[in-house]
């Protein structure tokens, strides 16, 4: 029985692992270059703008900026921005939340990686 139990938990371990890979760091400068797309609706500040303003935004929870009207989708998504988190919102916002109000999406890993490791520099 030990055995068993022994085999299915380094099974579900090897799964977890192959499952959800770890977050590869970004270039924070390359970040703030590809951030500029984000720029016309989010401030790197705490002014609102069409978006919530994004700094600070790593370890905070989904919808909680005081004074800005989020969607209730967001409100009550459950979610607390982490690297993985931003990034997956960031590749398909509507798949992560859906009914948000975010549209724009960034295709490429690489430029994903780069702007959390760019709003992850602005959180310390």
């Amino acid at each position: 029985m030990k055995r068993i139990l022994l085999c299915v938990a380094s099974s579900a371990l090897a799964l977890l692992s192959v499952s959800f890979p770890a977050f590869a760091e970004g270039d924070a400068a390359l970040g703030q270059r590809a951030f500029q797309r984000c720029s016309g609706c989010h401030s790197t500040s705490d002014q609102r703008k069409a978006g919530p303003g994004l700094g600070g935004i790593v370890g905070r929870p989904a919808g909680a900026m005081e004074g800005f009207r989020y969607s209730e989708a967001l409100k009550s998504a459950g979610l607390v921005w982490d690297e993985v988190t931003l990034d997956r919102f960031l590749a398909a916002p509507r798949e992560v939340v859906p009914k948000t109000t975010m549209t724009m999406t960034v295709s490429k890993p690489e430029d994903r990686q780069n702007i959390v490791a760019y709003l992850k520099s602005l959180s310390q």
